[in-house]
């Protein structure tokens, strides 16, 4: 179980990091080498994402990403293929992130199916509301995978209670609203939102949407369990190469 790997992980470090690529950016191989650097690097579980045209979720960063990738080839077949290779490689639970075109064009049942059988954990799907998601909670209920649900700070108490209740692994609470990649504020008024998200789940909480530098990391230990970091990779990527990502996620928390 996706939660119990998480919890054993957090008796080892006061806050553990997860990370983000898009498959197929720049390239297939690239990606590869940005999985393979980053786990050498310590991070704990990574989100793998399935490019799409509209990712309303995500910031000019990673749109600019999925954008090259589909005009690289990429396809939902060509990222299933690239899931079993890196989960066979290395021993850190990987989960996809996409939405929810994908699933329903795929077939959700099929596409748990195949999830299961290319080793991943779960999934994030952004733009599914849990009170739309019967089929996919079904479907992934099936096979044993974790459907990671979204906390936002505007949303309400009874809301957070309810999406929590059809959630499994942890919760992924955005550091506020809007897309990824743009810069956050980290302050007192974040340390009351995450208190909320606590008082609404068990699940292990995980904070994304602007973690960019050790001090975001030092600032969320001890609030939430999961650092996510995603923009900030890719433009260490392009602007300085592979190498220093590794050299970047080293640096994020004490060892």
């Amino acid at each position: 179980m996706l939660e119990s790997y998480l919890q054993d992980r957090l008796k080892q470090r006061d806050i553990l990091i997860m990370t983000h690529i898009v498959i197929g950016y720049p390239s297939y191989e690239a990606s590869y080498n940005m999985v393979e650097t980053m786990v050498r690097a310590g991070v704990d579980l990574m989100e793998l994402q399935i490019p799409f045209s509209e990712p309303i979720a995500d910031g000019p960063v990673i749109l600019h990403a999925n954008q090259k990738a589909l005009a690289g080839g990429a396809t939902v077949e060509k990222c299933f293929d690239f899931a079993r290779k890196v989960t066979r490689s290395f021993d850190i639970p990987f989960l996809f992130m996409s939405y929810y075109n994908i699933l329903f064009k795929y077939g959700v049942d099929r596409f748990s199916r195949r999830m299961v059988q290319e080793g991943l954990r779960g999934a994030i799907v952004p733009d599914l509301p849990h009170e739309e998601g019967a089929d996919y909670l079904r479907a992934m209920g099936q096979e044993g995978l974790c459907p990671i649900f979204i906390f936002s700070p505007t949303t309400g108490q009874d809301r957070l209670k309810a999406i929590a209740s059809v959630a499994q692994g942890f919760i992924y609470c955005v550091a506020r609203k809007g897309v990824t990649g743009i810069d956050t504020v980290f302050s007192g008024q974040l340390d009351d939102y995450l208190k909320r998200c606590r008082a609404a789940t068990n699940l292990p909480l995980a904070l994304g949407f602007g973690v960019k530098d050790r001090a975001d990391v030092d600032f969320i230990t001890g609030k939430a369990d999961i650092a996510v970091i995603g923009t900030q990779t890719l433009r260490i990527m392009e602007n300085e190469g592979i190498t220093a990502v590794g050299d970047f996620i080293k640096g994020l928390r004490k060892r």
